[in-house]
């Protein structure tokens, strides 16, 4: 497979964005290439989704939220958001998907490993498509 570019945007690219990119980085590795962004980023990754992802093993405590940028947009071939609205740039050509999911944003983390295994889900059903 070519090297796709896969772009995971949401509004504070700190929990779903995050953690789906975490998930495309790890499940399929030098196989695709991962950015992610946020259309209103906040200062830090959310350290339930950190403490989620760090359960099963992926380490997203390093990660920076980004803001999102046309050039982003422009330079991969999936666009996946996750309620950031109409703050996403459209170009036609790409492909889009809304993947409508809770967001982990002042949850437990009881809460936010549903959110990570769901994520889990539709990452292994990306790469499928990709394949």
């Amino acid at each position: 497979m070519a090297e796709t570019t896969v772009l995971f945007v949401c509004v504070h690219n700190a929990g779903r964005s995050q953690m789906a990119a975490g998930w495309l980085r790890h499940l399929a590795g030098d196989r695709v290439r991962v950015l992610s962004a946020g259309s209103a980023p906040a200062d830090g990754v959310n350290p339930v989704a950190v403490a989620a992802m760090a359960e099963v093993g992926i380490d997203i405590a390093g990660r920076q939220p980004e803001l999102l940028s046309d050039a982003a947009v422009q330079e991969s071939d999936v666009v996946i958001t996750m309620g950031c609205g109409d703050a996403c740039p459209f170009h036609p050509g790409k492909r889009y998907e809304d993947w409508a999911l809770d967001d982990p944003a002042g949850q437990g983390i009881e809460t936010v490993r549903p959110i990570r295994d769901e994520i889990r889900r539709r990452v292994e059903e990306l790469i499928a498509s990709l394949d």
